[in-house]
């Protein structure tokens, strides 16, 4: 884990120095270095010895996840698929959460459209569950569960709106930068409401029944 967190620091860092001295490439860059922090996640997962079982439940997951986003995609203040990825991070770990994550943000956009947000919604949904199994300990009272959720709900716009500002950069002004994050701010606060809500009424549930499969089965145990 110390390894992943060094090479996402090196590549921010590395992002930050391009965006000095190659301003117009902002675009690319941004593309790149997303795809830099996310490459070591998925080069571990790949690593790892997993069976046809948990390579069927992982896809089940991803699924789920993406099409629990989809009859909501005129609400999107509503994200049952952060409730999903949060409760996978918390069962199953962080490098199932962060894959989830990730994969299922390019899962859903496949029906709702492709477009330059789509690494960043893929980095900030696997950083979510990342974090998720990273503090799975921590997380297993129900108001920790809903504090962190409530959190992430503005963690994860806060994220989205670095793709707006990577437009805007021949233009970008302090005034801007507190004009877009002030214009997300009730539809972060609605995630991090609707986050919330679901984790207090089926984190509970989903924990025992991520219990009993891992019991049971012996499936995506965290390591």
């Amino acid at each position: 884990m110390a390894r992943k967190i060094m090479i996402a620091v090196v590549s921010i860092i590395l992002f930050l120095l391009l965006f000095v001295f190659s301003e117009r490439a902002y675009f690319f860059i941004s593309f790149l270095i997303i795809g830099l922090i996310m490459l070591p996640f998925f080069i571990r997962f790949e690593k790892r010895s997993i069976s046809a079982r948990e390579v069927v439940l992982l896809a089940m997951f991803i699924a789920v996840a993406a099409v629990s986003r989809i009859p909501f995609a005129a609400l999107p203040s509503i994200q049952p698929t952060s409730f999903i990825i949060i409760m996978v991070g918390i069962g199953f770990g962080a490098e199932t959460g962060f894959i989830v994550g990730a994969v299922s943000a390019l899962v859903s956009n496949l029906v709702l459209g492709q477009g330059p947000w789509t690494p960043w919604q893929m980095f900030a949904w696997g950083l979510m569950g990342m974090t998720a199994g990273i503090m799975s300990h921590y997380l297993q009272q129900r108001w920790q569960r809903l504090l962190f959720g409530f959190i992430w709900g503005f963690l994860f716009g806060w994220t989205m709106n670095l793709w707006v500002l990577t437009t805007q950069i021949d233009n970008l002004t302090l005034e801007l930068i507190i004009g877009i994050y002030a214009a997300s701010f009730v539809h972060d606060f609605s995630h991090a409401l609707s986050n919330v809500v679901l984790l207090f009424i089926f984190s509970s549930s989903f924990l025992m029944i991520f219990k009993r499969l891992k019991r049971k089965y012996g499936v995506l145990v965290n390591k």
